[in-house]
């Protein structure tokens, strides 16, 4: 995953400007059907209409240049068809909010009615390189 503009200005306003900056205490994971670029426009979020799906919280554990999630998310069971899964999001809200990063998905995966969609422990990489 990648940082996204609005993070990178963020950190780079206070790293050499001294403007202030409090990340957001609880992140929230998204599901994107079509991903969002580093302006986080353009992406395909799942719909929440009828379907089941919600954003879900995530927490992360910081070691040397990466994050990763310190437990699983598991989304509820989709209730309808929420497509095909090409990419994740970390946000600062449950709804709408500000994209910190995006990644897409090594593998895509399309989720049916009765599927959950989880993502293990430890495998939502967040690096700086």
């Amino acid at each position: 995953m990648s940082f996204s503009d609005y993070l990178e200005n963020k950190i780079l306003a206070y790293t050499f400007s001294g403007t202030a900056f409090t990340p957001a205490a609880t992140k929230h994971l998204a599901l994107y059907t079509v991903a969002p670029n580093d302006a986080g426009t353009g992406g395909t979020e799942v719909s929440t209409s009828g379907t089941g799906y919600g954003r879900q919280t995530v927490a992360f554990t910081t070691t040397g240049s990466q994050a990763s999630n310190t437990a699983a998310v598991e989304f509820s069971t989709a209730q309808s068809s929420w497509g095909t899964v090409v990419a994740v999001g970390v946000l600062d809200a449950s709804t709408s909010g500000n994209l910190y990063a995006v990644g897409t998905l090594s593998v895509s995966k399309p989720i049916s009615t009765g599927d959950v969609f989880r993502v293990p422990a430890g495998d939502l990489d967040i690096d700086l390189t």
